[in-house]
Protein backbone atom coordinates (compact mmCIF):
# COMPACT_ATOMS: atom_id res chain seq x y z
CA UNK A 1 0.00 0.00 0.00
CA UNK A 2 1.24 3.54 -0.83
CA UNK A 3 2.31 5.14 2.24
CA UNK A 4 2.17 9.18 2.36
CA UNK A 5 3.67 10.81 4.85
CA UNK A 6 3.19 13.84 7.00
CA UNK A 7 4.94 16.11 5.11
CA UNK A 8 4.19 15.61 1.87
CA UNK A 9 0.20 16.05 3.31
CA UNK A 10 1.19 19.36 4.15
CA UNK A 11 2.83 20.43 0.85
CA UNK A 12 -0.39 19.01 -1.10
CA UNK A 13 -2.71 20.70 1.60
CA UNK A 14 -0.58 23.50 1.02
CA UNK A 15 -0.75 23.76 -2.81
CA UNK A 16 -4.74 23.29 -2.89
CA UNK A 17 -4.72 26.52 -0.94
CA UNK A 18 -2.73 28.16 -3.39
CA UNK A 19 -4.65 27.51 -6.29
CA UNK A 20 -8.33 28.20 -4.22
CA UNK A 21 -6.16 31.72 -3.35
CA UNK A 22 -5.30 32.36 -6.84
CA UNK A 23 -8.59 31.32 -8.43
CA UNK A 24 -10.13 35.11 -8.47
CA UNK A 25 -6.62 36.53 -9.37
CA UNK A 26 -6.35 34.71 -12.60
CA UNK A 27 -10.16 34.80 -13.27
CA UNK A 28 -9.53 38.82 -14.89
CA UNK A 29 -12.06 39.65 -17.71
CA UNK A 30 -9.88 40.82 -20.36
CA UNK A 31 -12.26 42.74 -23.20
CA UNK A 32 -11.98 45.02 -26.54
CA UNK A 33 -14.13 47.67 -26.87
CA UNK A 34 -16.31 45.27 -28.76
CA UNK A 35 -16.77 43.27 -25.83
CA UNK A 36 -17.62 45.93 -23.99
CA UNK A 37 -20.56 47.26 -26.14
CA UNK A 38 -21.75 44.05 -26.42
CA UNK A 39 -22.35 43.52 -22.91
CA UNK A 40 -23.98 46.95 -22.05
CA UNK A 41 -26.46 46.04 -25.06
CA UNK A 42 -27.31 43.03 -23.04
CA UNK A 43 -26.93 44.28 -19.49
CA UNK A 44 -27.94 47.83 -18.70
CA UNK A 45 -30.40 48.37 -16.88
CA UNK A 46 -30.93 51.59 -18.59
CA UNK A 47 -31.24 50.22 -21.85
CA UNK A 48 -33.32 47.26 -20.57
CA UNK A 49 -36.11 49.82 -18.90
CA UNK A 50 -35.89 51.83 -22.07
CA UNK A 51 -36.84 48.30 -24.28
CA UNK A 52 -39.22 47.86 -21.73
CA UNK A 53 -40.86 51.12 -22.25
CA UNK A 54 -40.43 50.41 -26.00
CA UNK A 55 -42.86 47.60 -25.36
CA UNK A 56 -45.21 49.38 -23.66
CA UNK A 57 -45.51 52.33 -25.82
CA UNK A 58 -46.01 49.53 -28.50
CA UNK A 59 -49.09 47.97 -26.91
CA UNK A 60 -50.45 51.70 -26.47
CA UNK A 61 -50.97 51.60 -30.24
CA UNK A 62 -52.49 48.27 -30.65
CA UNK A 63 -55.12 49.75 -27.64
CA UNK A 64 -55.45 52.96 -29.71
CA UNK A 65 -56.01 51.08 -32.86
CA UNK A 66 -59.12 48.68 -31.44
CA UNK A 67 -60.93 51.68 -30.33
CA UNK A 68 -61.69 51.32 -34.85
CA UNK A 69 -62.68 47.70 -34.58
CA UNK A 70 -65.98 45.92 -33.61
CA UNK A 71 -66.77 45.63 -29.77
CA UNK A 72 -68.85 42.68 -29.37
CA UNK A 73 -69.23 40.64 -25.89
CA UNK A 74 -71.47 37.67 -24.86
CA UNK A 75 -73.50 36.87 -21.08
CA UNK A 76 -74.65 33.73 -20.01
CA UNK A 77 -76.77 33.57 -17.02
CA UNK A 78 -79.13 31.82 -14.70
CA UNK A 79 -81.70 33.71 -12.35
CA UNK A 80 -84.32 31.96 -9.83
CA UNK A 81 -87.22 34.05 -8.49
CA UNK A 82 -90.17 33.59 -6.17
CA UNK A 83 -93.07 36.11 -5.61
CA UNK A 84 -95.46 35.56 -2.93
CA UNK A 85 -97.84 32.60 -3.49
CA UNK A 86 -96.08 31.19 -6.62
CA UNK A 87 -93.73 28.53 -6.97
CA UNK A 88 -89.95 29.00 -7.63
CA UNK A 89 -88.74 29.92 -11.28
CA UNK A 90 -85.50 29.41 -13.38
CA UNK A 91 -84.47 31.50 -16.11
CA UNK A 92 -81.50 30.93 -18.73
CA UNK A 93 -80.41 33.05 -21.03
CA UNK A 94 -77.35 33.99 -22.80
CA UNK A 95 -76.62 36.82 -25.96
CA UNK A 96 -73.89 38.32 -27.82
CA UNK A 97 -73.89 41.95 -28.66
CA UNK A 98 -71.51 44.13 -30.76
CA UNK A 99 -71.06 47.79 -30.93
CA UNK A 100 -69.24 49.45 -34.20
CA UNK A 101 -68.06 53.26 -34.10
CA UNK A 102 -69.06 54.94 -37.59
CA UNK A 103 -68.38 58.44 -36.59
CA UNK A 104 -66.84 60.33 -33.62
CA UNK A 105 -65.36 63.40 -34.93
CA UNK A 106 -61.90 61.61 -36.03
CA UNK A 107 -61.00 61.67 -32.51
CA UNK A 108 -60.29 57.91 -32.51
CA UNK A 109 -58.21 58.02 -35.71
CA UNK A 110 -56.20 61.21 -34.30
CA UNK A 111 -55.56 58.58 -31.11
CA UNK A 112 -54.13 56.53 -33.18
CA UNK A 113 -52.12 58.48 -35.24
CA UNK A 114 -50.99 59.99 -31.83
CA UNK A 115 -50.47 56.51 -30.49
CA UNK A 116 -48.19 55.69 -33.59
CA UNK A 117 -46.04 58.88 -33.51
CA UNK A 118 -45.92 58.42 -29.75
CA UNK A 119 -43.86 54.95 -30.47
CA UNK A 120 -41.70 56.83 -32.68
CA UNK A 121 -41.09 59.45 -30.49
CA UNK A 122 -39.85 56.18 -27.87
CA UNK A 123 -37.81 54.62 -30.33
CA UNK A 124 -35.57 58.10 -30.65
CA UNK A 125 -35.86 58.41 -26.75
CA UNK A 126 -34.16 54.89 -26.69
CA UNK A 127 -31.65 55.68 -29.43
CA UNK A 128 -30.89 59.03 -27.37
CA UNK A 129 -30.61 56.83 -24.11
CA UNK A 130 -28.22 54.74 -25.98
CA UNK A 131 -26.07 57.24 -27.17
CA UNK A 132 -25.63 58.35 -23.52
CA UNK A 133 -24.44 54.88 -22.29
CA UNK A 134 -21.99 54.82 -25.32
CA UNK A 135 -20.42 57.98 -23.85
CA UNK A 136 -20.04 56.99 -20.65
CA UNK A 137 -19.25 53.44 -21.35
CA UNK A 138 -16.41 54.95 -23.69
CA UNK A 139 -15.47 56.95 -20.79
CA UNK A 140 -14.92 54.42 -18.46
CA UNK A 141 -13.08 52.20 -20.68
CA UNK A 142 -10.71 54.86 -21.63
CA UNK A 143 -10.50 55.67 -18.09
CA UNK A 144 -9.26 51.85 -17.49
CA UNK A 145 -7.00 51.97 -20.08
CA UNK A 146 -5.28 54.77 -18.93
CA UNK A 147 -5.50 53.94 -15.17
CA UNK A 148 -3.46 50.53 -16.86
CA UNK A 149 -0.82 52.44 -18.42
CA UNK A 150 -0.30 54.98 -15.77
CA UNK A 151 0.14 52.16 -13.66
CA UNK A 152 3.18 50.97 -16.25
CA UNK A 153 4.32 55.08 -16.90
CA UNK A 154 4.74 55.47 -12.54
CA UNK A 155 6.82 52.46 -12.42
CA UNK A 156 8.77 53.61 -14.79
CA UNK A 157 9.28 56.93 -13.29
CA UNK A 158 10.12 54.94 -10.11
CA UNK A 159 12.66 52.99 -11.50
CA UNK A 160 14.61 56.39 -13.09
CA UNK A 161 14.01 58.24 -10.10
CA UNK A 162 15.74 55.28 -7.87
CA UNK A 163 18.45 55.32 -10.64
CA UNK A 164 18.62 59.16 -10.53
CA UNK A 165 19.19 58.93 -6.49
CA UNK A 166 21.93 56.19 -6.62
CA UNK A 167 23.97 58.62 -9.25
CA UNK A 168 23.61 61.34 -6.53
CA UNK A 169 24.62 59.46 -3.88
CA UNK A 170 27.74 58.25 -5.88
CA UNK A 171 28.72 62.00 -6.64
CA UNK A 172 27.81 63.03 -2.95
CA UNK A 173 30.20 60.18 -1.61
CA UNK A 174 33.07 61.49 -3.72
CA UNK A 175 32.32 64.94 -2.52
CA UNK A 176 31.17 66.52 -5.62
CA UNK A 177 27.73 67.07 -4.61
CA UNK A 178 25.67 68.92 -1.72
CA UNK A 179 23.45 66.76 0.92
CA UNK A 180 20.06 68.81 -0.30
CA UNK A 181 20.57 66.82 -3.86
CA UNK A 182 20.66 63.92 -1.89
CA UNK A 183 17.52 65.22 -0.04
CA UNK A 184 15.87 66.14 -2.94
CA UNK A 185 16.51 63.35 -5.43
CA UNK A 186 15.05 61.11 -2.08
CA UNK A 187 11.99 63.47 -1.94
CA UNK A 188 11.66 62.69 -5.81
CA UNK A 189 11.75 58.99 -5.13
CA UNK A 190 9.17 58.72 -2.47
CA UNK A 191 6.66 60.69 -4.62
CA UNK A 192 7.23 58.59 -7.24
CA UNK A 193 6.56 55.43 -5.43
CA UNK A 194 3.26 56.65 -3.59
CA UNK A 195 2.40 57.49 -7.16
CA UNK A 196 2.82 53.84 -8.36
CA UNK A 197 0.89 53.04 -5.25
CA UNK A 198 -2.06 55.44 -5.91
CA UNK A 199 -2.03 54.04 -9.41
CA UNK A 200 -2.47 50.34 -8.63
CA UNK A 201 -5.02 51.31 -5.67
CA UNK A 202 -7.10 53.97 -8.61
CA UNK A 203 -6.96 51.10 -10.81
CA UNK A 204 -9.44 49.29 -8.64
CA UNK A 205 -11.95 52.22 -8.50
CA UNK A 206 -11.90 52.42 -12.41
CA UNK A 207 -12.58 48.92 -12.56
CA UNK A 208 -15.92 49.90 -10.49
CA UNK A 209 -16.54 52.25 -12.75
CA UNK A 210 -16.67 50.07 -15.95
CA UNK A 211 -17.91 47.01 -14.08
CA UNK A 212 -21.07 49.81 -13.65
CA UNK A 213 -21.35 50.89 -17.30
CA UNK A 214 -21.45 47.38 -18.48
CA UNK A 215 -24.67 46.84 -15.88
CA UNK A 216 -23.26 43.88 -14.16
CA UNK A 217 -24.92 43.20 -10.54
CA UNK A 218 -21.13 42.86 -8.96
CA UNK A 219 -17.49 43.87 -9.67
CA UNK A 220 -15.03 41.88 -11.09
CA UNK A 221 -11.39 42.28 -12.19
CA UNK A 222 -11.19 44.16 -15.80
CA UNK A 223 -8.99 44.09 -17.68
CA UNK A 224 -9.56 45.94 -21.34
CA UNK A 225 -7.10 45.75 -24.23
CA UNK A 226 -6.87 48.49 -27.04
CA UNK A 227 -5.07 51.64 -27.85
CA UNK A 228 -5.40 55.44 -28.20
CA UNK A 229 -5.29 55.82 -31.57
CA UNK A 230 -8.80 57.17 -33.61
CA UNK A 231 -9.86 57.57 -37.38
CA UNK A 232 -9.06 60.88 -37.94
CA UNK A 233 -11.90 63.44 -38.65
CA UNK A 234 -11.77 65.54 -41.62
CA UNK A 235 -10.33 69.02 -41.02
CA UNK A 236 -12.94 70.83 -43.07
CA UNK A 237 -15.68 71.56 -40.59
CA UNK A 238 -19.31 69.44 -40.54
CA UNK A 239 -22.43 70.98 -41.73
CA UNK A 240 -23.52 70.99 -38.02
CA UNK A 241 -27.33 72.58 -38.90
CA UNK A 242 -27.53 69.42 -41.62
CA UNK A 243 -26.31 67.14 -38.58
CA UNK A 244 -28.70 68.30 -35.99
CA UNK A 245 -31.80 67.50 -38.01
CA UNK A 246 -30.45 63.60 -38.19
CA UNK A 247 -30.01 63.23 -34.12
CA UNK A 248 -32.48 61.09 -32.07
CA UNK A 249 -33.20 64.19 -29.74
CA UNK A 250 -34.17 66.77 -32.26
CA UNK A 251 -36.39 63.87 -34.38
CA UNK A 252 -38.08 63.13 -30.79
CA UNK A 253 -38.88 66.78 -30.39
CA UNK A 254 -40.26 67.16 -33.84
CA UNK A 255 -42.05 64.16 -33.37
CA UNK A 256 -43.77 65.34 -30.64
CA UNK A 257 -45.00 68.44 -31.89
CA UNK A 258 -46.77 66.52 -34.42
CA UNK A 259 -48.16 65.05 -31.28
CA UNK A 260 -49.28 68.50 -29.86
CA UNK A 261 -51.36 69.12 -33.12
CA UNK A 262 -53.07 65.41 -33.08
CA UNK A 263 -53.95 66.49 -29.64
CA UNK A 264 -55.66 69.67 -31.11
CA UNK A 265 -57.62 67.18 -33.17
CA UNK A 266 -58.70 65.21 -31.04
CA UNK A 267 -60.15 67.63 -28.78
CA UNK A 268 -61.94 69.33 -31.59
CA UNK A 269 -63.85 66.22 -32.08
CA UNK A 270 -65.38 66.32 -28.95
CA UNK A 271 -67.64 69.20 -30.48
CA UNK A 272 -68.83 66.75 -33.16
CA UNK A 273 -71.32 63.70 -32.13
CA UNK A 274 -70.51 60.09 -31.98
CA UNK A 275 -72.33 57.78 -34.18
CA UNK A 276 -72.31 53.65 -33.00
CA UNK A 277 -73.54 51.20 -34.78
CA UNK A 278 -74.76 48.14 -32.09
CA UNK A 279 -77.04 45.06 -32.24
CA UNK A 280 -77.77 42.04 -30.20
CA UNK A 281 -78.69 38.52 -30.60
CA UNK A 282 -80.07 36.09 -27.61
CA UNK A 283 -82.18 33.26 -26.35
CA UNK A 284 -84.24 32.87 -22.93
CA UNK A 285 -86.09 30.20 -21.27
CA UNK A 286 -87.29 28.59 -17.59
CA UNK A 287 -85.64 25.57 -19.06
CA UNK A 288 -81.92 25.09 -20.46
CA UNK A 289 -81.15 25.09 -22.88
CA UNK A 290 -83.12 28.10 -23.52
CA UNK A 291 -84.83 28.63 -27.34
CA UNK A 292 -87.00 31.52 -27.29
CA UNK A 293 -84.76 34.32 -29.85
CA UNK A 294 -84.29 37.77 -28.78
CA UNK A 295 -82.55 40.38 -30.88
CA UNK A 296 -81.87 44.12 -31.30
CA UNK A 297 -80.23 46.43 -33.47
CA UNK A 298 -80.27 49.80 -33.58
CA UNK A 299 -78.09 53.68 -34.23
CA UNK A 300 -77.45 55.92 -31.81
CA UNK A 301 -76.02 59.33 -31.83
CA UNK A 302 -74.98 61.17 -28.56
CA UNK A 303 -73.56 64.66 -28.32
CA UNK A 304 -72.89 66.69 -24.89
CA UNK A 305 -74.61 70.06 -24.23
CA UNK A 306 -73.29 71.23 -21.38
CA UNK A 307 -70.03 69.23 -19.60
CA UNK A 308 -68.97 72.06 -17.23
CA UNK A 309 -66.66 73.52 -19.54
CA UNK A 310 -64.11 70.59 -19.77
CA UNK A 311 -64.11 70.44 -23.35
CA UNK A 312 -63.30 74.51 -24.12
CA UNK A 313 -60.39 73.60 -21.34
CA UNK A 314 -59.17 70.59 -23.06
CA UNK A 315 -59.43 72.53 -26.22
CA UNK A 316 -57.00 75.89 -24.77
CA UNK A 317 -54.59 72.62 -22.99
CA UNK A 318 -54.20 71.09 -25.93
CA UNK A 319 -53.18 74.42 -27.95
CA UNK A 320 -51.13 75.02 -25.20
CA UNK A 321 -49.42 72.10 -25.67
CA UNK A 322 -48.44 72.56 -29.07
CA UNK A 323 -46.59 76.05 -28.59
CA UNK A 324 -44.77 74.30 -25.70
CA UNK A 325 -43.99 72.05 -28.05
CA UNK A 326 -42.95 74.04 -30.57
CA UNK A 327 -40.54 76.06 -28.74
CA UNK A 328 -38.89 72.78 -27.21
CA UNK A 329 -38.36 72.07 -30.39
CA UNK A 330 -37.05 75.57 -31.36
CA UNK A 331 -34.51 75.51 -28.46
CA UNK A 332 -33.78 72.11 -28.51
CA UNK A 333 -32.07 72.18 -32.17
CA UNK A 334 -30.56 75.84 -30.64
CA UNK A 335 -28.89 73.59 -28.70
CA UNK A 336 -27.90 70.60 -30.66
CA UNK A 337 -26.13 72.78 -32.79
CA UNK A 338 -24.36 74.43 -30.30
CA UNK A 339 -23.50 70.98 -29.03
CA UNK A 340 -22.37 69.85 -32.41
CA UNK A 341 -20.11 72.81 -33.16
CA UNK A 342 -18.60 72.91 -29.28
CA UNK A 343 -17.79 68.95 -29.63
CA UNK A 344 -16.27 69.08 -33.16
CA UNK A 345 -14.21 72.00 -32.18
CA UNK A 346 -13.17 70.09 -29.06
CA UNK A 347 -12.16 67.05 -30.74
CA UNK A 348 -10.13 68.31 -33.13
CA UNK A 349 -8.37 70.74 -30.29
CA UNK A 350 -7.77 67.54 -28.71
CA UNK A 351 -6.33 65.42 -31.91
CA UNK A 352 -3.96 68.59 -32.34
CA UNK A 353 -2.94 68.57 -28.99
CA UNK A 354 -1.63 64.86 -28.56
CA UNK A 355 0.48 66.06 -31.72
CA UNK A 356 1.72 68.98 -29.30
CA UNK A 357 2.51 66.47 -26.52
CA UNK A 358 4.09 64.14 -28.74
CA UNK A 359 6.85 67.12 -29.65
CA UNK A 360 7.04 67.99 -26.23
CA UNK A 361 7.58 64.58 -24.96
CA UNK A 362 10.03 63.90 -28.00
CA UNK A 363 12.29 67.02 -27.02
CA UNK A 364 12.09 66.19 -23.21
CA UNK A 365 13.21 62.50 -23.84
CA UNK A 366 16.41 63.98 -25.93
CA UNK A 367 17.13 66.53 -23.44
CA UNK A 368 17.03 64.34 -20.40
CA UNK A 369 19.23 62.15 -22.15
CA UNK A 370 21.95 64.34 -22.74
CA UNK A 371 21.91 66.52 -18.91
CA UNK A 372 22.03 63.17 -18.10
CA UNK A 373 25.28 62.71 -19.57
CA UNK A 374 26.21 65.95 -18.91
CA UNK A 375 25.39 65.35 -15.13
CA UNK A 376 27.18 62.06 -14.79
CA UNK A 377 30.59 63.88 -16.37
CA UNK A 378 29.90 66.88 -14.02
CA UNK A 379 29.57 69.26 -16.78
CA UNK A 380 26.10 70.35 -15.21
CA UNK A 381 24.35 70.99 -12.17
CA UNK A 382 21.99 69.30 -10.23
CA UNK A 383 19.48 71.95 -10.15
CA UNK A 384 19.83 72.23 -13.75
CA UNK A 385 19.04 68.43 -14.74
CA UNK A 386 16.76 67.72 -12.21
CA UNK A 387 14.43 70.23 -13.91
CA UNK A 388 15.07 68.51 -16.88
CA UNK A 389 14.19 65.55 -15.07
CA UNK A 390 11.29 67.06 -13.68
CA UNK A 391 9.77 68.22 -17.35
CA UNK A 392 10.29 64.63 -18.72
CA UNK A 393 8.08 63.17 -15.96
CA UNK A 394 5.15 66.14 -16.62
CA UNK A 395 6.14 65.42 -20.77
CA UNK A 396 5.29 61.79 -20.69
CA UNK A 397 2.17 62.05 -17.61
CA UNK A 398 1.02 64.66 -20.26
CA UNK A 399 1.33 62.73 -23.21
CA UNK A 400 -0.56 60.31 -21.57
CA UNK A 401 -3.34 62.81 -20.80
CA UNK A 402 -3.80 64.09 -23.86
CA UNK A 403 -4.45 60.75 -25.70
CA UNK A 404 -6.94 59.97 -22.99
CA UNK A 405 -8.66 63.20 -23.38
CA UNK A 406 -8.59 62.71 -27.22
CA UNK A 407 -10.87 59.36 -26.78
CA UNK A 408 -13.62 60.96 -24.31
CA UNK A 409 -13.69 63.99 -27.06
CA UNK A 410 -14.31 61.34 -29.82
CA UNK A 411 -17.15 59.90 -27.78
CA UNK A 412 -18.69 63.21 -27.00
CA UNK A 413 -18.56 64.17 -30.87
CA UNK A 414 -20.28 61.07 -31.86
CA UNK A 415 -22.71 61.61 -28.99
CA UNK A 416 -23.72 65.26 -29.74
CA UNK A 417 -24.37 62.92 -33.69
CA UNK A 418 -26.67 60.48 -31.58
CA UNK A 419 -24.32 57.98 -32.20
CA UNK A 420 -25.66 54.48 -30.21
CA UNK A 421 -23.65 51.54 -29.00
CA UNK A 422 -24.15 50.23 -31.92
CA UNK A 423 -22.52 52.85 -33.83
CA UNK A 424 -19.69 52.23 -36.32
CA UNK A 425 -17.15 55.06 -37.32
CA UNK A 426 -17.41 55.84 -40.79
Amino acid sequence: MLKINHKSHIIFVLCLWLLVLQGPVMAEDIMTWEDCVKEALENHPDLISAKEELIQYREDKNIARSGILPQISSSLSQRKSKTSGSSETNTYAYSVSGEQLLFDGFKTTSNIKAAEKSLNAQEYNYMVTSSNIRLNLKAAFSSLLRAQELISLTEEIAKRRKENLELVLVRYEAGREHKGAVLTAKADLSQAEFEVAQAKRNLSLVQQELTKELGRDKKSPIKVVGDFNIQGIDDVKPDCEELADNTPLLKELIIKKEIARLNISAAKAEYFPQVYLSGSFGRSRSEWPPKEDAWSAGLSVSLPIFEGGSRFSQMNKARSQLVQAQANERGGRDGVIYTLEKTWKDFKDAEDLVSVKEKFLEAALERAKIANAQYSSGLTTFDDWIIIENNLVSAKKAHLDAKENLLVAESYWIQAKGGTLEYVQK
